[in-house]
């Protein structure tokens, strides 16, 4: 294939450019990508912002005869652009921020520093409180938050997926990042069937800008990738099997379903207690996965099939958390004086179909984990969609797994240079058991 990553990937990348900028003269700036020992690039969907370590040597006369942390000087909060190429012409063009600056080892010639980088907006974040109030979508809300000027003012590009609900919220100073997550946890996808049956979205950074996804709509994604992990060496894409893209290098997966763990957190099935403070109308609801698997996007062909043996007879009685809510009637209602007066009775927040689909679904997705590293490849992205197959581990059978392969979110990567090496490791999770389509198909069938 065109397109393939084959082992000569994992041979030393290019580093462009690592250009700190001073924040004393703005005109004085030092390049470190010569003495950079090891590049760090971190994505996540668990991560608000994209985030890089760089160790580098910082000998005696980078700058005005002096290291960089002396010269120009380097505290925190310096500019840093960076550009840096994997084997196969990607690029990753960023503008980062100083974070934290960690002298790791001194002689009396040179020393070696780490620099912890973010995201502007992830420094931004400290400063800035919301501080007004908040109607409509969910999702235009997160915009306005990214986008506005007296908030974050990003002018990087936003992705976000329209929400099918709204919630109406004054700001209370809260941090953006903060608010924007809190959201994310209300927010329904304006999916066919996802009312009452999921929730939940993710907000996240990656180098193409912000992310604003639900679980379901990143599990309906085309594939990126087809990966094929085996014991034989690729021989630089020879022995690459027919329609996989890249072979791991290396793969361990875990079975991330601790029983006692994923009951507490209320993953299959909870109970949900309202109260209607309007009139006292007291509601016991209690949701299962199970009943709503047919309605949900899954990565697999079932959620974990758990021992019936442990299941409760009786209305209203399987459930493994509760969580109790007043209903949130007639707050911050949108109109004129006769407008809110007539809506003062209408739901801001729909617990009864948002609440525990959030929470089943958040802990639903991270029931398999997957850990495979491959030759650098930097048109991967935290939310991305890929293919794993990996063989059965059974003498008699060449076949590759049933169970465990097939599609999986990226839920959390890291590039890794240095002057000998360049790979990126990749953290994958889905919610359910059971290889579904194959490594050449594009999405989930439906």
């Amino acid at each position: 294939m065109a397109n393939q990553i084959t082992s000569k990937g994992a041979e030393p990348s290019f580093i462009d450019k690592i250009d700190i900028v001073s924040n004393k003269n703005q005109s004085k700036n030092v390049s470190v990508a010569g003495g950079t020992i090891r590049l760090m690039y971190y994505e996540s969907i668990l991560q608000d912002s994209i985030k890089a370590t760089i160790t580098f040597a910082d000998t005696g006369n980078s700058i005005d005869n002096k290291t960089v942390i002396e010269g120009l000087p380097m505290v925190g909060q310096e500019k840093v652009f960076l550009k840096f190429r994997d084997n196969n012409e990607q690029t990753l063009n960023l503008v980062l921020y100083i974070n934290k600056v960690t002298p790791l080892a001194d002689d009396t010639t040179k020393s070696m520093v780490q620099i912890d980088l973010a995201s502007k907006e992830f420094i931004m974040n400290e400063k800035v409180r919301l501080n007004t109030r908040f109607d409509g979508k969910i999702s235009d809300q997160i915009k306005k938050i990214l986008k506005y000027q007296n908030y974050l003012g990003t002018e990087k590009n936003v992705d976000i997926e329209e929400t099918s609900n709204n919630y109406n919220f004054i700001g209370n100073n809260k941090k953006p990042y903060y608010a924007m997550n809190w959201l994310s946890k209300r927010a329904v996808p304006n999916l066919p069937d996802a009312k009452g049956n999921t929730a939940g979205y993710f907000f996240f950074e990656t180098s193409e800008g912000f992310k604003f996804k639900s679980i379901d709509s990143m599990l309906s994604q085309e594939k990126k990738k087809s990966i094929i992990y085996n014991q034989t060496p690729d021989s630089r894409g020879a022995n690459i099997p027919a329609g996989y893209d890249v072979k791991a290098l290396d793969y361990s997966k875990d079975n991330r379903v601790d029983v006692q763990e994923k009951l507490k957190m209320g993953a299959f099935s909870t109970r949900t207690v309202l109260f209607d403070p309007f009139n006292c109308y007291y509601e016991v609801i209690t949701p299962n996965a199970k009943e709503k698997e047919k309605s949900l996007k899954l990565a697999g062909k079932e959620l974990p099939v758990l021992n019936p043996e442990f299941n409760k007879e009786g209305a209203n009685k399987e459930f493994s958390r509760t969580t109790y809510m007043l209903l949130d009637k007639g707050t911050l209602p949108v109109g004129n004086s006769k407008q809110q007066i007539e809506k003062s009775t209408e739901e801001n927040f729909d617990p009864k179909n948002i609440l525990n689909q959030a929470i089943m679904r958040y802990n639903q997705l991270y029931s398999i984990k997957t850990t495979i590293t491959i030759p650098g490849d930097f048109s991967l992205h935290a939310g991305d969609v890929v293919f794993i197959d990996a063989p059965e581990l059974a003498p008699e059978t060449k076949e590759v797994s049933k169970e465990n392969g097939g599609l999986y979110i990226i839920a959390d990567l890291c590039h890794y240079i240095s002057p000998k090496e360049t790979y990126t490791k990749l953290n994958l999770v889905r919610d359910s058991f059971g290889r579904i389509g194959n490594h050449t198909s594009g999405k989930i069938p439906l």
